[in-house]
């Protein structure tokens, strides 16, 4: 279905965990999608919503929808009359905006006529519409742009009355995580702290957001690692290439890619030319056109002799435990210690994802378990990898969408299931 654009916000609305399940409609064999068990209905131009048991959340009144989130959704009745509905099917915001964000910590961001302010979640206007943008509320503030005295525009940061928390006014501002911001001066970067202290001084070029303790700072000739009691822990020799994971940092140095711990040490040296940040306690790493796995000791558990053809594939990643790899154009699987769990090679496949991989033997795709065991036959031209129950496949030049348990529940044209019940 089409959905308008929400206008871009500051900072974008924080992604809301969705539960997603699947019902068939036996007098149709449709397959009914529910979020946060809720049913998006259609009926000619207009949407709405419904249960799981039938009930009329929400007549089909809507021009356009989102999908719930969080127990909330947008709703526009017209393209410039944007509003917010809870899962009662109530209007929170009503649909009078040009711009509607989720709710963040009881505020809901709304524009209109290029002007942003907050509402509750009653609907009311608790901060005007005063502002050039705003964005939504973390850790008790949010950023405001307002205009300069010099006819520019700088940020601020507001509390949830729209009080102005810190006077000083900056270029740009990121939002505060544990009770510090990176903002902007001078085209510089710094941190403030709660009170709008700089407890480090906007002098940097880059910087990057605060997170589980640690942040880069620097320029062109490269950043350095810092705690948060603002001392530098690694000289001004490194690009960060990602964010900490499992007690990991990867970073670029002198063209080359290694990690540092939490500390700021280089526990594995900077001699690849990429890598991947840690899952499970393994990491991708290669060196020119050859690939490996190594551990958070640098070990290899794969040894750095694979390749890497097609970058759609998600190779040696971890999904379901198993990681999929690439030898002389065959694909197959390893586990944690880089051991081949699947006696079987494949001309291509895919990822695991709840507990199924897409592979394709001759031209044609299938479906293999952790085992190794086909789930489902090689008949499909193509297959995509499950999501919350359902994949997609094209079978005959017509594509279907499949259950877990490989029954067609989309565009079935008469085609029931290409597994036998159980």
């Amino acid at each position: 279905m089409k959905r308008l654009a929400l206008l871009a916000l500051l900072v974008a609305t924080t992604a809301q965990a969705q539960h997603v399940t699947y019902e068939t409609d036996e007098s149709c064999g449709c397959d009914i999608r529910f979020v946060d068990g809720i049913e998006t209905t259609r009926g000619g131009d207009r949407y709405g919503f419904r249960r799981y048991d039938g009930t009329v959340l929400v007549p089909n009144i809507y021009k356009y929808v989102d999908e719930f989130s969080g127990g909330y959704c947008r709703v526009w009745l017209e393209d410039d009359q944007c509003g917010l509905i809870d899962s009662t099917g109530r209007e929170v915001v009503p649909c009078r905006y040009h711009a509607v964000a989720l709710p963040s910590e009881n505020r809901v961001v709304v524009g209109r006529d290029g002007l942003f302010g907050y509402t509750d979640l009653e609907g009311n206007e608790v901060i005007p519409l005063q502002y050039r943008d705003a964005s939504p509320f973390s850790e008790g503030s949010a950023i405001a742009v307002v205009p300069a005295g010099d006819g520019q525009y700088r940020c601020t940061f507001i509390d949830t009355l729209g009080h102005r928390l810190i006077p000083t006014l900056y270029e740009n501002a990121r939002p505060f995580h544990e009770d510090l911001a990176p903002v902007q001066r001078n085209s510089r970067w710094g941190i403030i702290d709660r009170q709008g202290h700089e407890v480090l001084p906007a002098v940097y070029e880059y910087l990057t957001v605060p997170d589980q303790g640690v942040f880069f700072a620097g320029g062109e000739e490269g950043w350095a690692m810092f705690d948060y009691t603002m001392t530098p822990l690694t000289p001004f020799v490194y690009r960060l290439e990602s964010n900490p994971s499992e007690g990991h940092i990867a970073v670029r140095r002198g063209g080359k890619v290694g990690f540092l711990d939490m500390h700021g040490r280089e526990t594995i040296p900077c001699i690849y030319d990429n890598a991947n940040p840690f899952m499970y306690g393994r990491a991708m790493v290669n060196q020119g056109r050859l690939y490996g796995i190594i551990d958070t000791a640098g070990r290899y558990v794969l040894p750095m002799e694979y390749t890497y053809t097609d970058m759609l594939d998600k190779k040696y990643v971890y999904y379901d435990s198993l990681a999929l790899v690439e030898k002389g154009g065959m694909m197959t699987y390893v586990d944690l210690e880089g051991r081949q769990t699947i006696p079987y090679w494949f001309e291509e496949a895919r990822h695991f994802s709840e507990g199924l991989a897409a592979v394709r033997h001759g031209s044609l795709w299938g479906y293999i378990d952790t085992h190794g065991d086909l789930y489902l036959p090689t008949v499909f031209d193509y297959a995509t990898p499950y999501k919350d129950g359902r994949a997609e496949v094209s079978y005959n030049g017509h594509r279907h969408v499949l259950d877990r348990k490989g029954k067609c529940v989309r565009n079935c044209n008469g085609i029931i299931a290409w597994r036998d019940p159980e």
